[in-house]
């Protein structure tokens, strides 16, 4: 399978072509941005010409981008006001949080990427009719502007009533609209489970976040070598090569003591043996 990592490795940290510079030597071929501000501020020219430049000349290719989580460069921590969802009832606020979301896909216009990953809501948010209107609202209006852009939106799989592998393919029922997805493993095994969510998601999978927990927490651990993990990475791996051809493997991580862009390299290899 392609070997891919997401930047939310080191998310915390200013996105440097330094760091995309060690992750090619690491040997891995191509790479998803996360576009936290603190990490890569899609509002930053200045940064975004930077590293435009150094991957036009480098062999490591941007595979897609997340979109991105909240407005401020804290995490959401300055508040509420800073949570970016396409599921917010206002439009008036939607519209501000679907032009957030657009300055992330204008990265496009100077990287070239072929992928964005899209959440439906927030962690824990429960189901209602409002929330999937509002999403349809957003996801039409985002869907047409990545595509001027040579960019296909995928919908991913959260902890949410919204969004797991049923809810995901019932939205697509109800909305008609033509997507594709992201298979998250880690949020799989949180809710009906990884086998389970596979078979629902398969024919759609177009990319995959790959990640360990213990079943309740979304802790992004790193399979096979973080301690606390409870997914069964050989029933999994054996899942995803049976599509092999539809999505890379892509490691969507969080930093953790001792763990090196070495070790994440050679885990892509420990993966693929089992």
């Amino acid at each position: 399978m392609h070997h891919v990592l997401s930047t939310h490795l080191f998310v915390g940290h200013r996105l440097t072509v330094a760091q995309l510079d060690k992750v090619q030597r690491a040997g891995i071929p191509a790479v998803e941005i996360f576009c936290a501000r603190q990490h890569l501020d899609y509002r930053d020219r200045a940064q975004i010409a930077e590293l435009g430049h150094w991957f036009r000349d480098s062999d490591l290719k941007l595979h897609s981008i997340h979109a991105p989580m909240y407005s401020d460069e804290i995490w959401g921590r300055s508040g509420p006001h800073s949570v970016i969802t396409i599921t917010e009832p206002v439009k008036g606020r939607r519209l501000e949080m679907v032009d957030e979301i657009k300055r992330a896909l204008e990265i496009a216009e100077t990287i070239p990427f072929k992928y964005m990953v899209q959440h439906i809501g927030v962690s824990g948010e429960e189901f209602s009719e409002r929330a999937v209107d509002a999403a349809f609202s957003a996801l039409e209006q985002i869907s047409l502007f990545a595509r001027q852009r040579g960019v296909e939106v995928l919908l991913e799989n959260i902890p949410n009533a919204l969004s797991s592998a049923e809810r995901l393919m019932v939205f697509l029922e109800l909305t008609r609209l033509d997507l594709n997805f992201v298979f998250d493993a880690g949020h799989a095994n949180i809710g009906e489970g990884v086998e389970a969510a596979f078979n629902v998601m398969k024919d759609r999978i177009r990319s995959t976040h790959i990640h360990d927990n213990d079943g309740k927490a979304d802790q992004h651990l790193f399979p096979l070598l973080a301690e606390g993990g409870s997914i069964d990475w050989k029933k999994t791996m054996d899942l995803l090569r049976t599509r092999a051809d539809q999505y890379p493997l892509l490691l969507e991580l969080k930093e953790a003591p001792g763990f090196t862009l070495a070790t994440t390299a050679e885990l892509f290899d420990r993966l693929e043996d089992l």
